[in-house]
């Protein structure tokens, strides 16, 4: 890598430690540290929540399904739009209005004012089980990316340095630091694939009559995906607009239901098209690329196996000049770092607010849950990279950890939204069954019937589960 290069990347990542230390210095309570004071505005709450949850997971993975299906892989953000524009209008109004009332930090917390203790506590295991993994995936996709590019570095050491300084930044600045880096980290990203990626593939792989002349036509169409594959898409994506702790802690940051509500709107709209087609179109110059032998001197030849995911880093490092290079990578790692704090944040409020603070006697002070948040942040960020060193795929990853909260989560979810009186065992139930399930036919090697999702029957199970003992209980009742 070019020295210029270097010097634009390492100003960029001290950047992001000096708006950590900016905010430890400013953070006085809790509240600052979890919900960001719960006065945080539309746009940076929008920014945040598509920073969250794009982040660097979907763009590297983006790029792999335009490498592989080519423009139809934009259909996996097309449930994030979905996601989060009907999250707006079923959950926002009741969650913003309830947590103002009773002071929440914690997606769990919901749980416990609707049900039980006991409720929140088992959702506390889930939520933090899946936030565990899905931070391991944001930092094995900026080890990727960073193998990638800077030459001689490999997998391991690319995810000590990214896993060093997501979690120092995090644990210095709490919510706060989350969401103004992940505001700077947005417009970073949108600005370096618009003025930069995106224009400099273009040329430097041909263009059009490149991508015409080299991919089939199923590359270039939407129809280039099985409805199999957009059914686990469906089922595994859009209901984390509903049970995903990150989401629920920028509910609470924000100003009002009114703030809030257009966050998610700005959120959907940017989700898709806009970085959904940008993420594919990348890919598919990656392919472009690869087939006509522009890797070859880095080791890549066409015909060779290759990693679908190393596709984009490549592409970056072959047709990017110095100075651009650098500027496109911080782009690159500031969509990466933008999902990795504020999951591994979610993941230490779930342990200790809805965990720890439970079996504690009296609870514990604020001062005391301050600190218990930086240590236990510290904490859950090195189990979380030593997760990443022991896996290969960025999405698979994601969708696993997806898929565990989802299938555990999503049905006592609806189930407040829709019933007056919600069943707590019966929630409790469909919580342990779903997960259950899930976690049981992810680990099994063998093709699932019809080639359905773990979480497809997760979730199938939790809702006969829920509906057989609410309405069990509503007849014992009438009868008494």
């Amino acid at each position: 890598m070019h020295p210029l290069d270097l010097t634009i990347f390492l100003v960029y990542i001290f950047s992001m430690l000096g708006i950590g230390i900016f905010f430890h210095i400013r953070n006085k309570n809790i509240d600052d540290f979890y919900v960001g004071g719960r006065k945080m505005g539309s746009w940076h709450i929008g920014f945040s929540v598509v920073a969250t949850d794009v982040g660097g997971g979907f763009s590297i993975g983006l790029g792999g399904l335009g490498f592989t299906v080519g423009l139809s892989g934009s259909w996996m953000l097309f449930t994030g739009l979905l996601g989060a524009w009907l999250s707006a209008v079923f959950l926002i109004p009741k969650i913003k209005i309830l947590s103002n009332k009773k002071n929440l930090y914690t997606f769990p917390q919901i749980f416990e004012t609707y049900y039980s203790s006991k409720v929140a506590i088992v959702a506390g295991i889930i939520s933090a089980i899946g936030y565990l993994g899905f931070t391991s995936s944001q930092l094995l996709a900026g080890a990727k990316l960073a193998s990638a590019t800077f030459e001689g570095l490999n997998l391991q050491y690319a995810l000590i340095l990214m896993g060093a300084v997501a979690i120092a930044y995090t644990v210095l600045g709490g919510l706060k630091a989350v969401i103004y880096t992940d505001t700077l980290q947005w417009i970073i990203l949108l600005a370096g694939l618009i003025f930069i990626g995106i224009p400099v593939a273009y040329v430097k792989t041909g263009g059009y009559e490149a991508l015409s002349q080299t991919l089939s036509n199923d590359m270039l169409s939407l129809t280039n995906v099985s409805w199999i594959t957009l059914i686990n898409w469906m089922v595994t994506i859009l209901p984390v607009w509903f049970v995903g702790m990150t989401l629920y802690q920028r509910i609470y940051a924000s100003k009002s239901v009114k703030h809030a509500k257009k966050a998610w709107y700005i959120a959907g709209f940017f989700e898709w098209p806009i970085m959904a087609f940008m993420g594919v179109i990348l890919g598919l110059f990656a392919r472009v690329a690869f087939e006509n032998g522009m890797f070859h001197d880095i080791g890549f030849v066409p015909g060779n196996d290759v990693d679908p995911e190393m596709g984009l880093p490549l592409l970056l490092r072959y047709i990017l000049p110095f100075g651009l290079m650098g500027l496109l990578l911080s782009a690159y790692f500031s969509a990466i770092l933008s999902t990795a704090d504020s999951c591994l944040i979610a993941a230490s409020g779930n342990i200790l607010t809805d965990i720890i603070e439970k079996v504690i006697p009296g609870g514990l002070s604020q001062k005391r849950v301050l600190l218990y948040s930086k240590l236990l942040t510290l904490f859950i960020g090195i189990i979380a990279l030593g997760i990443a060193l022991q896996m290969t795929e960025v999405l698979q990853l994601m969708l696993y950890s997806y898929s565990i909260m989802v299938s555990g989560l999503l049905i006592p979810v609806l189930a407040l939204l829709i019933y007056k009186k919600p069943n707590t065992t019966a929630a409790l139930s469909a919580m342990i069954v779903g997960g259950t399930i899930t976690i049981i036919l992810t680990t099994i090697e063998s093709d699932l019937p019809y080639g359905f999702a773990s979480n497809v029957f997760g979730i199938t199970s939790a809702i006969i589960v829920y509906l057989i003992i609410h309405y069990t209980n509503q007849r014992k009742n009438k009868e008494i």
